[in-house]
């Protein structure tokens, strides 16, 4: 990676508050940046995630706002965008949601930085499972310039193209200095289950799998594989995660996209049989059907590209990552236990009720 650091830099992290985003922040601090703008809405996000630092202005408000946009410093030097409705099920369940909180905010926030004289760079949080091959078949390494389809299983991956194609165009129109960071599967702490408000359906708690696992290994539950674990993803650590996008910031080709993941393949049943081992579940997976939206089946990423024009390795294995995340969550379950007692009543009435023992006293 560059030498190069965010020292004394004025810096926008747009969803600062949510998982990726609070872990890139407690980042960008160790270079020493004159300040940090956290703008989140806290939709699916919590502010115990927000560091408390001198340096760190928290701002409570959508970037589609007036208040959002307002709370962007004159001198801005760089932006990470990594708003977005969360995830798939919820945007399944209410796609006006998704395009208010995933395609507006991007449009929003572009046509507010196009004319940013300080701006030095805009880091875009793109996915990579909106461009990868749909198979379960042996998959072929996903790389940055893979075809994308018309046709997609959530209008979460839609918006998330159609923000890297409003990016595209002030980039071309206006030079907006715009890099493009496809995200793989990101895991680790601080992806807190039930942050933020009910999002329509038990995703809303039941978020990624790996904290869902991670919870439910702890409490000795069977793990419940879709599919039956045969499907695979690219897992990538958070700090990696937050290591790449500070890359793309600094080494990113304006209008260019980078792949941040591992360049390996995960089975989501060796996952389970990880988190398990360091959650002491002795309970075997329950082996469940394909879910009937997803085509997903199993992906991973080039990373070519990546190492090449950024420096960036992950650097954190899956295995090792695994197992400080649930030492994370051992260490956070109060915390955890109250966001997901927040929907109690949601998920009851959704046939999904909370196990009591999820809640200790007091919670």
């Amino acid at each position: 990676m560059s030498s190069l650091n965010f020292k004394n830099a004025s810096i926008v992290v747009v969803g600062g508050a949510g998982f990726v985003g609070s872990n890139l922040v407690k980042m960008l601090l160790k270079d020493d940046p004159s300040k940090v703008v956290v703008i989140d809405n806290l939709l699916s996000s919590d502010v115990a995630n927000v560091p408390a630092d001198a340096r760190v202005k928290f701002c409570f408000a959508s970037i589609t706002s007036d208040q959002g946009l307002g709370a962007i410093p004159a001198d801005v030097e760089y932006v990470f965008h990594l708003s977005c409705y969360h995830g798939n099920q919820s945007s399944i369940a209410d796609p006006f949601a998704d395009h208010e909180n995933n395609t507006f905010t991007s449009l929003r926030l572009f046509d507010r930085l196009k004319d940013a004289k300080s701006l030095k760079k805009v880091v875009y949080a793109a996915a990579a499972c909106a461009v990868a091959e749909k198979t379960y078949d042996q998959p072929t390494a996903t790389t940055e310039e893979q075809p994308v389809s018309l046709v997609h299983d959530s209008p979460y991956s839609i918006s998330k193209l159609i923000g890297e194609l409003y990016g595209n165009y002030y980039h071309q129109r206006y030079q907006m200095p715009f890099v493009k960071a496809r995200f793989s599967n990101v895991f680790g702490p601080g992806e807190i289950l039930g942050a933020g408000r009910w999002r329509g359906t038990v995703h809303t708690v039941w978020r990624n799998v790996c904290p869902t696992f991670i919870w439910k290994g702890l409490h000795r539950e069977a793990l419940p594989l879709d599919n039956g674990g045969n499907a695979s993803r690219d897992f990538i650590f958070v700090e990696d995660m937050a290591r790449g996008l500070m890359a793309c910031a600094m080494d990113g080709e304006p209008g260019g996209i980078y792949n941040l993941a591992t360049g390996n393949e995960t089975s989501i049943l060796d996952l389970a049989t990880w988190i398990n081992e360091f959650a002491g579940n002795p309970t075997a997976p329950d082996l469940k059907p394909a879910r009937d939206w997803d085509r997903s089946g199993k992906r991973f990423a080039s990373t070519e590209k990546s190492r090449r024009e950024l420096g960036f390795d992950a650097q954190v294995e899956v295995r090792e990552g695994l197992r400080r995340t649930v030492e994370w969550t051992r260490a956070n379950r109060e915390l955890i236990a109250r966001t997901m007692a927040a929907h109690s009543k949601q998920m009851q009435q959704a046939g999904a009720p909370l196990r009591p023992e999820y809640f200790p006293q007091g919670v």
